[in-house]
């Protein structure tokens, strides 16, 4: 037993063994790593920064580079422009949905996706009349294309006249109406 009669009873407080050299080494080196982790930690995320962000390890995820194609046929799915993004197709494709006669003097404006109709303007009023004869054909074919019910209707515009020019008319030289002579 020993001499000091407090540390032989059960209540007395355990002291804790004073630390030795190698322990003391120890602590000061597991300290000194977790001080350069974290150092490097913040380097790394420094590095990251400047070379525009996060990298993906092994596994594919959604960070990785996208070829072109991909990416944007991804956005066309998911904003669903599927339809406007193929007839835009079909306005590129013209001469040879109509035949190039038809596409010389014909061509595709514009498309309304709400009433699904797309509007053409033909160069004079005669191939004007003949595209509006052959719409149903053209309609069908587009929809064959296009997939059913994406074209319901064509809108065939002639050709346009000048810009009208609008506000009063005035004599050159004139001061033009509402002008006081004082």
């Amino acid at each position: 037993m020993s001499e000091n009669p407090s540390e032989n009873t059960p209540d007395a407080p355990k002291k804790a063994p004073e630390p030795s050299g190698v322990d003391l080494a120890r602590v000061a080196l597991r300290a000194a790593k977790e001080q350069a982790r974290a150092r490097g930690d913040v380097a790394q995320q420094k590095k990251q920064a400047r070379r525009g962000g996060l990298r993906s390890g092994a596994r594919a995820d959604g960070r990785d580079p996208m070829a072109l194609g991909s990416a944007i046929n991804r956005l066309i799915t998911e904003r669903g422009w599927e339809t406007p993004a193929a007839v835009g197709g079909v306005m590129g494709r013209w001469p040879q949905i109509v035949g190039d006669d038809v596409a010389k003097h014909c061509v595709p404006e514009k498309y309304d996706e709400d009433e699904r109709v797309l509007v053409v303007r033909c160069d004079s009023t005669a191939w004007a009349t003949n595209l509006r004869l052959l719409a149903p054909t053209l309609v069908a074919r587009l929809n064959e294309d296009l997939g059913h019910g994406a074209v319901r209707h064509i809108k065939v515009n002639g050709p346009g006249g000048p810009a009208r020019r609008y506000g009063p008319l005035r004599a050159p030289g004139s001061t033009g109406p509402g002008d006081t002579y004082g």
